[in-house]
């Protein structure tokens, strides 16, 4: 499999996080979920590219691409007001989440492949590219909506119940690792 290929199915795979992670009722902890998220994709990308990471540069990465991010804040403050915030904030902050998981995916992938690195980033080029691509990953996560259904917040809730039970002490971090493979397989 190709790298091309493979970065691709671990975008997908991130963007669907994404989308249940941004679902969580509960305001700004939607927020971190999905840039913990965004985070761990890089990661994941970097190891797959063979470029050095860190949780800071990743942290430095996401930051210049998603700086405004007063969009998503919005949506996800609109989750307190009582009764339709939930349900209204939850939608938009699932589908802008998405959108954004895919749009830093699409420019971590031409960066690495262009020979770029975490750290040798030129913050407008990089935030260019990720306002054209997210979007694009409006329309993919329409898509990914379609064809997906609520397989997506299953799947969040159940891998957010296997970390419970992990803090609890009742699953070993193996195990966890080999149920979060088996759960993510199925996306």
């Amino acid at each position: 499999m190709s790298n091309k290929t493979e970065a691709t199915a671990i975008i997908k795979s991130h963007v669907i996080w994404a989308m249940g992670g941004g679902l969580i009722p509960i305001p700004l902890v939607d927020f971190a979920a999905v840039t913990a998220i965004q985070l761990e994709m890089i990661q994941q990308l970097a190891q797959l590219y063979g470029v050095n990471y860190s949780r800071s540069m990743g942290k430095t990465f996401v930051s210049a691409l998603t700086g405004t991010t007063l969009a998503r804040l919005g949506a996800s403050f609109i989750k307190a007001i009582p009764g339709i915030g939930s349900v209204i904030g939850g939608a938009s902050m699932s589908i802008t989440s998405g959108a954004s998981t895919y749009a830093v995916g699409q420019v971590v992938i031409n960066h690495f492949e262009t020979g770029g690195s975490l750290s040798d980033f030129v913050e407008e080029k990089v935030k260019s590219a990720y306002d054209s691509a997210f979007e694009k990953g409006k329309g993919y996560v329409s898509d990914l909506e379609k064809e997906e259904g609520d397989k997506a917040a299953d799947i969040y809730q159940t891998l957010e119940k296997l970390g419970q039970l992990k803090e609890q002490g009742v699953l070993t971090e193996e195990e966890f690792q080999t149920k979060k493979a088996e759960l993510l397989s199925r996306i």
